[in-house]
């Protein structure tokens, strides 16, 4: 039996496992498919796995899943039962943690990432961590691309 403060430190993370697990068990399931072909009991063991022994999931959550992602072309079955990915399957999981998006990055996003790459130079900056003044050269260089943009005249 474990102690009750074992119980309310652990107890956020296994809140979080059982809300989330059913919507990370497709991606799981490829993340484990990607490496070689596997069978419903292989699967809930290698899910068990990843997730360090706080989950494993039922035959009823597995076969159907297996059942879904077959109709969808994710998955074929083969002869000896296991299932292996298809080329569709290997595309859309890309990798452990979830799908590439198929979205091409827009003009917002694009300027959102450059927004937190600043955020996070100024951070190391602050923090005196990093060696942000051996890079200064490179910093005056979007500096001056920027002001280009804007239509301001650059240094």
């Amino acid at each position: 039996m474990s102690s009750p403060v074992v119980a309310v430190v652990l107890w956020p993370f296994r809140f979080a496992m059982t809300r989330r697990r059913k919507r990370g068990l497709p991606h799981m399931v490829m993340y484990l498919l990607s490496s070689s072909p596997m069978n419903g009991v292989e699967l809930m063991d290698g899910v068990q796995s990843i997730t360090r022994g706080w989950w494993r999931p039922t035959p009823g959550s597995i076969y159907p899943l297996m059942k879904e992602m077959l109709s969808q072309g994710l998955v074929r079955k083969l002869d000896d039962g296991r299932f292996e990915l298809t080329e569709k399957g290997r595309y859309e999981s890309g990798g452990p943690f979830g799908p590439a998006s198929e979205v091409p990055m827009g003009l917002a996003d694009a300027l959102e990432q450059a927004h937190n790459a600043l955020s996070y130079v100024q951070d190391l900056k602050r923090a005196g961590r990093g060696d942000v003044a051996s890079h200064l050269e490179r910093l005056r260089e979007i500096k001056n691309q920027v002001s280009e943009i804007l239509g301001e005249k650059a240094d």
